[in-house]
């Protein structure tokens, strides 16, 4: 569970925590990177009355508040994490799906560069990148084809 007073947070913002608000917020946290869907699957082994319509709506609460965030990994539905973790990019592996997350400071070369040639600053808590796992890379190389593999390196996996 993540170490934010969910409750204080929203109240210096005017607002309640409900119970939709903090069981999809649990949800949130326990699920890392879920999408609305899974969120009120989540959700409804503890309460079976919400509705997806309640998930939809709590979250865009919750993100215009800066309590969580959202990333689009594919061709799906976004994605919701709790913004009070690290800024972080995703890696997403479209051999095996599996979501790796790297701190942002792996991009400062190129945000950098973005800066510097076209005045652009870059927010990159959304930002995904697709390819290909050191894991199903290996296997690829080996001959082994895509693969279902658990990667490696100093990023974290989700």
């Amino acid at each position: 569970m993540a170490t934010t007073d969910w409750k204080t947070d929203l109240r210096e913002r005017g607002y309640r925590l409900t119970p939709q608000r903090q069981l999809v917020l649990e949800a949130v946290d326990r699920l890392e990177h879920a999408t609305p869907d899974d969120i009120l699957t989540e959700v409804r082994r503890t309460a079976s009355g919400v509705n997806i319509s309640t998930v939809y709506r709590t979250l865009e609460l919750l993100e215009e508040l800066g309590l969580v965030s959202h990333a689009h990994l594919g061709h799906g539905a976004p994605t919701y994490h709790l913004a009070d973790r690290h800024h972080h990019i995703h890696m997403v592996c479209r051999d095996c799906t599996d979501v790796i997350e790297a701190d942002v400071s792996v991009a400062d070369s190129f945000t950098r560069q973005l800066r510097a040639d076209f005045g652009f600053d870059t927010d990159l808590k959304h930002f995904a990148i697709f390819g290909r796992c050191a894991s199903c890379s290996a296997k690829e190389r080996a001959g082994e084809g895509a693969g279902n593999g658990s990667g490696e390196g100093p990023a974290r996996r989700s």
